[in-house]
């Protein structure tokens, strides 16, 4: 595996998610106090979604074809233009615009980096690769809550974005300078024409880790928007201490990443998918038995170690199917549609919850929707390894 790419990526990713978790922590609590409601705050957090949805197909399939570093590099930028726009934004509406162009920038870049790496990742090998730069993605996540937090709290949010275009820019730099062009990238694969959506979507395995990624990522939805928001009404916790909570759980979950990903390379990669949704499903109920910050820590605790155990056999499995099918942007792009698709419907389904009955609502909804995801999945992916030794 070329090395030198490797780092250059992981560090890009790094700095990107950790520009993201100095701000998006903090949004629902700077939303609601400019008067917006629970379901105003979903909507905000969903525009991302939306238009990284969109987007997802397009990028994936043309990066097969044109190569991965110009969208790489052009999200980033991207991302350092939207970070100054946040600093002039006092509107709720141009917030929400702000978040649709972030989410075409953010299609730009996480899925196709991740089938950069998936290009190059050794045969065998695929957990471990995928859980070692997933460290990129929660590293960057669990430090910047923290950060973002103690900046909020000492100089105001504005801070935080502009530390966020920063961040970003130093990463576009990174990226033009050290990323090779497209005549140089993995000179050593055979080039194929990737497989039409149309086949990809009619994949049952894809279609299996699709219904995963979309569950999984619809309790990440109701964490993200609405932890702060409960931690903030319920128990009236300081921007440092919510960034503390954010950060737990996905700081944890990053430190399983490698060495749950070795595993998935050596054992059952379905079983370790189950038990880590299993336990993603019973961390989102405990968050409606919370009393206290030591209640929202434990349980935030639990979610990052369903993520942890599951997200690398889902990623190595993901790797396996683009290896085989030639189409490594393609399906990253649609698995990534289906963290999207979550991260929409999750704030989504807690707002209307939050509005028609009580916050911890939307955690309820969130363990059913987890579990149901769980059993689709193994039924979509039964004989997976008999199909990958053929």
């Amino acid at each position: 595996m070329n090395i030198k790419l490797f780092a250059t990526l992981f560090l890009a990713v790094f700095s990107i998610t950790l520009g993201v978790g100095l701000v998006v922590p903090l949004l629902p609590v700077y939303a609601h106090e400019l008067g917006a409601t629970g379901l105003y705050i979903a909507f905000m957090f969903g525009a991302f979604s939306i238009s990284r949805t969109a987007f997802l197909p397009y990028f994936g399939k043309i990066s097969d074809r044109k190569g991965r570093k110009p969208f790489i590099t052009s999200g980033l930028l991207a991302y350092f233009l939207v970070s100054i726009a946040y600093i002039f934004s006092k509107s709720l509406n141009l917030f929400i615009m702000i978040r649709f162009f972030q989410g075409i920038a953010s299609a730009m870049i996480l899925p196709v980096a991740l089938a950069y790496i998936g290009d190059i990742t050794p045969k065998g090998r695929e957990g471990f690769i995928m859980g070692l730069f997933n460290v990129s993605i929660y590293g960057g996540l669990s430090v910047g809550p923290v950060i973002g937090g103690m900046a909020k709290d000492s100089f105001g949010i504005q801070i935080s974005f502009l530390s966020m275009g920063l961040i970003s820019f130093a990463g576009f730099l990174l990226c033009l300078i050290l990323l090779p062009p497209k005549k140089e990238e993995n000179p050593h694969l055979k080039v194929k024409n990737p497989l039409n959506y149309r086949i990809l979507i009619k994949d049952r395995y894809i279609g299996g880790l699709f219904i995963f990624r979309l569950a999984y990522t619809t309790c990440i939805g109701i964490v993200w928007c609405f932890l702060p928001l409960l931690a903030d009404s319920a128990f009236s916790l300081s921007s440092s201490l919510i960034g503390i909570l954010v950060m737990v759980g996905v700081l944890t979950a990053g430190i399983l990443q490698t060495p749950m990903g070795l595993l998935a390379d050596k054992f059952s990669k379905r079983m370790l998918i189950a038990i880590g949704g299993f336990v993603t499903g019973g961390a989102i109920f405990s968050f409606v038995m919370a009393h206290s910050f030591w209640g929202l820590f434990f349980a935030n605790t639990l979610f990052g170690i369903g993520g942890g155990i599951a997200i690398p056999s889902v990623m190595a499995m993901t790797v396996i199917l683009g290896h085989r099918t030639h189409s490594m942007g393609s399906i990253m792009g649609l698995l990534t549609m289906g963290h999207s698709l979550g991260m929409v419907l999750g704030p989504i389904l807690a707002g209307i919850m939050m509005d028609a009955f009580q916050l911890w609502m939307g955690f309820i909804v969130g363990t059913g929707v987890m579990l149901l995801g769980v059993i689709i999945t193994l039924l979509l992916t039964a004989n997976f390894q008999t199909m990958v030794k053929e």
